[in-house]
């Protein structure tokens, strides 16, 4: 198993390299590959990994045990690289949306710059090493590193966002440039804090590997932890997008290219809120796991309240996709903060299903934005007539974004609810819970008006004449393939992915 966390830090790279020096025919399927077997290394890590649940064990500050990693974690170059079961739940997000996303992208660039050699090179060389970069996050067994992963991704797909060229374009790509920085510099302060927390009983030279800092936690002093945390929480929160530091969100979603912004808004989120996680074991074993939910819960209220109430007034159809990653990720972290197991596995089910729903949408917005030429949600009507394979695909990823079944984000999200009105869950955390579902609510009621005046309605507006028929063979495959693993999640998710949400539930304290 060890060759297959190399494989997988290999594979992304080489397609990047090939992308860039092949030839055009040579591009989209290099991409297309590299998706392909990361994925399929990624599932190969799933039965070595979820094979039986964690029994090491870790005091926590207040004298308690918690479980502190999985029996089966998989390593490789001397520990350097480790999958556990959290950091494979993440992993198989990330792989996932990266093949499906490559198939999308090879019928989108030739539909829309079918030409244009340049701009298919560099957006298949960087739509490779960013997949890569988030690929690593979770691979890596070192906070140091994981901030080094993350910091890859905002240069990889800052570029990414500009390679329209337009002026929104780079204005876009200029603002996420300067809050990502903003966020990451606040990351690695934290990062600096707690290797300071870590020294009291590690000593001064020590690397900063998970599995060290969460055994010795116990030990750290928790005020300086917290500050840590707090840090983390503010600086990967810019690049998850919690309010109030969420505002480049929108508008690099919106000017991206399609594949792009559906690798940034289902994976490139989930993945830093992965690093977040991480502090979070740490926190909880030296401060209480009050304080690490209670940061949380404030965020997670804030950035859901505003996702909701900014889905009902956009006018652009990519930034409303992009206000629902923001709802969507304050629904993680207020299911982390309710610390039940139901809760924490409905947040790492939450995860691989708001990558499908996520990775669906945005491959059917911009099947849209193709046919009728302008994100205009007031001049984009008969979306059903004029595209018969994506215009019902993107009706049913909106419901699956909306938490209605079959759809995984129904099952994972009512497991949030439930583990927030479970006795093992607080007062707070009960009314917590009724808060998230009149704010889920409120989001359904504006992503299904919007929905239904573009797709339901009759006709393109101002008497404009659009020929019938999908833009892209292959847009469809990528659509229905994302789709079909939503419903697999919602309907009857693996018993081994089921294991591995056990596994990653213990590693996280509940």
């Amino acid at each position: 198993m060890s060759l297959v966390l190399i494989a997988i830090m290999v594979v992304p790279p080489v397609a990047g390299a090939t992308s860039w020096w092949a030839g055009p025919r040579l591009r989209g399927a290099a991409t297309v590959t590299s998706g392909a077997a990361t994925f399929g290394l990624a599932l190969a890590l799933v039965p070595a990994v979820a094979r039986g649940r964690p029994v090491s064990r870790a005091r926590t500050a207040g004298g308690g045990q918690v479980v502190l990693y999985g029996q089966h974690a998989v390593t490789a170059l001397g520990n350097w690289l480790r999958v556990d079961s959290l950091s494979l739940v993440f992993l198989l997000a990330t792989a996932f949306l990266y093949a499906l996303t490559a198939i999308f992208a090879v019928g989108y660039v030739f539909a829309e710059h079918g030409a244009d050699a340049i701009y298919r090179r560099r957006l298949f060389a960087g739509m490779n090493i960013f997949a890569w970069a988030m690929a690593m996050a979770p691979l890596v067994n070192n906070i140091g590193l994981l901030w080094v992963a993350i910091e890859v991704t905002t240069v990889v797909s800052a570029l990414l966002v500009a390679i329209e060229g337009t002026d929104s374009a780079v204005e876009a790509a200029w603002k996420y440039v300067l809050l990502g920085s903003l966020g990451l510099g606040l990351s690695l302060l934290a990062t600096v804090v707690m290797y300071h927390a870590g020294s009291y009983s590690l000593g001064q030279a020590y690397d900063l590997s998970f599995t060290k800092l969460v055994g010795a936690a116990a030990r750290f002093p928790a005020g300086t932890v917290r500050l840590a945390y707090l840090l983390a929480v503010l600086g990967f929160g810019t690049k998850v997008g919690f309010f109030p530091v969420h505002t480049w969100l929108p508008d690099a979603h919106s000017e991206a290219p399609t594949p792009v912004s559906a690798l940034l808004s289902g994976a490139l989120l989930a993945t830093c809120f992965y690093a977040i996680l991480r502090y979070y074991q740490i926190t909880e074993r030296a401060a209480g796991v009050a304080f690490a939910r209670d940061v949380l819960a404030g965020f997670g209220v804030a950035t859901l309240l505003l996702g909701a109430l900014y889905l009902a007034s956009q006018r652009d159809l990519k930034r409303m996709l992009a206000y629902s990653s923001v709802e969507h990720m304050g629904i993680l972290a207020i299911g982390m903060s309710f610390a039940s197991p139901l809760a924490v596995a409905g947040v790492l089910l939450h995860v691989l299903a708001h990558a499908a729903a996520k990775g669906t949408a945005f491959f059917g917005a911009g099947s849209v934005v193709r046919k009728l030429r302008t994100k205009d949600l007031e001049r984009i009507r008969g979306g059903m007539g004029l595209l018969p394979w994506s215009g019902p695909l993107l009706v049913a990823a909106m419901l699956g974004l909306s938490a209605l079944p079959p759809f995984g984000t129904f099952r994972s999200e009512f497991s949030i609810v439930a583990g927030g009105l479970s006795g093992a869950s607080t007062g707070l955390g009960q009314v917590l819970s009724a808060v998230l579902v009149v704010l889920v609510t409120l989001a359904f009621l504006g992503l299904s008006w919007h929905i239904t005046q573009v797709m339901a309605s009759p006709g393109p507006s101002g008497g404009t004449t659009v020929a019938k028929g999908e833009t892209s063979k292959l847009m469809v495959l990528a659509m229905s393939l994302a789709l079909l693993g939503l419903v697999i999640l919602g309907v009857h998710p693996p018993a081994q992915l089921d294991n591995l949400f056990h596994g990653a539930v213990s590693e996280l304290g509940a």
